[in-house]
This record gives C-alpha cells, sequence and structure tokens, in this order.
C-alpha cells in the first residue's frame, strides 16, 4: 500500500537492489539532476488503494468474528489504525486474496494467496501430521516467492518467522488454545 513513514520500499532500499540484486525494474533511475523511483510492481495506485479502504470501510461482520474494522480504516489518508492482532488474523485470513484479487498482478496475487492459505491451515482445528509436513515444505517455496517480489529490505527476522509454525504446531498442539485474542479482548485500559 506504500504507506509514507511505513514502507521498507525506500531510497536506501532501492540502492542496495543495484548494488546486489540483478532486477533491473526496482533500481534507481537518474535523470540528470534528479533520481526517481519506479513504481514497484507490488504497489497499487493512489486511485486503487482508496478503492481497498473504500472496501473496508463498508465491511461488515457477524458478531464475534471480527471486530469493527470499518472504524479502523481512514479512507482520507488510505491508513488502518488501532488494528489489534485478531483483526490483522482476519485481514491476513480472509480479507487479502477478496481485496486484491482484481487489483494485483497474477503472480504477487498467487504469491499472497499461498501465505494466506497457509496461515488459514495452520490455525484450522483439524490438523494431521502428514498436512503439517506438506505446510512445512509449501511455506519455504512461498517465501521464496515473496521474495522474488518483494524488495530485499523487506525481509527481516519477522518474514521468516512462518518456517517454524508447522514445527511449533507439532510440539504445541492447535493454535487456537495458545491465542492471545481472549485476553486482548477483556485488555481495558481504565483512565486514572
Amino acid at each position: 500500500m506504500d504507506v509514507k513513514k511505513k514502507t521498507k520500499d525506500n531510497i536506501k532500499a532501492r540502492l542496495d537492489v543495484a548494488l546486489f540484486y540483478n532486477r533491473k525494474n526496482m533500481e534507481l533511475v537518474c535523470d540528470g539532476s534528479r533520481v526517481a523511483k519506479p513504481k514497484a510492481s507490488f504497489v497499487l495506485e493512489k486511485n486503487t488503494q482508496l478503492i481497498v479502504y473504500k472496501w473496508l470501510k463498508s465491511l461488515c461482520f457477524p458478531d464475534g468474528n471480527a471486530s469493527n474494522i470499518s472504524r479502523l480504516v481512514n479512507t482520507e489518508e488510505c491508513r488502518l489504525f488501532r488494528m489489534k492482532s485478531h483483526d490483522c488474523h482476519v485481514i491476513m485470513q480472509t480479507l487479502i486474496p477478496l481485496a486484491f484479487h482484481d487489483l494485483l498482478p497474477k503472480g504477487i496475487w498467487d504469491a499472497l494467496t499461498e501465505i494466506n492459505h497457509f496461515f488459514r491451515d495452520i490455525c484450522s482445528s483439524k490438523l494431521n501430521v502428514d498436512h503439517i509436513e506438506r505446510l512445512k515444505t509449501n511455506i519455504v517455496e512461498t517465501i521464496c516467492k515473496l521474495e522474488i517480489i518483494f524488495s530485499p529490505s523487506f525481509f527481516d527476522s519477522m518474514e521468516h518467522l512462518p518456517v517454524h509454525l508447522p514445527f511449533e504446531v507439532k510440539v504445541g498442539g492447535m493454535v487456537q488454545y495458545r491465542w492471545m485474542y481472549a485476553f486482548e479482548r477483556l485488555n481495558i485500559t481504565v483512565g486514572m
């Protein structure tokens, strides 16, 4: 979504792309006295971003499924505010494939949908060992696809954590019993 001061696709990242990677489409373009950053294939145009935010603003969920995501959306600034972990969970597992289906190129949408399905499957209420092993091999391929799409500065330790989640499910059991959502719901701040 290319949110200012939140994106990792900045000038320093583009200089690193020119030095260390063979991605001509992401390198900075010198135009006389100006340096331009070409639009990355994964960044949406401003009018397309506005369509996504307006769509999020119009969403309604059944009680208990998700919080009121529409109140987290600011369409003027094209930003999401005050999201709790469960809101991120709902967006990651449910809304990403729906929101970006017709807006992103097919290869990018496929990679995002694969990571979406991984998180949906890892959080399901029924898992067997064979399925966990398949998730373990598929997530490595999915992260490799994401590394091809996004700039290298996007990836830090957090983006590589899904590789360890299948093992954690094998050892710790079902994810639902270790979630913080129930406690987060009861987290009420009282003014003094």
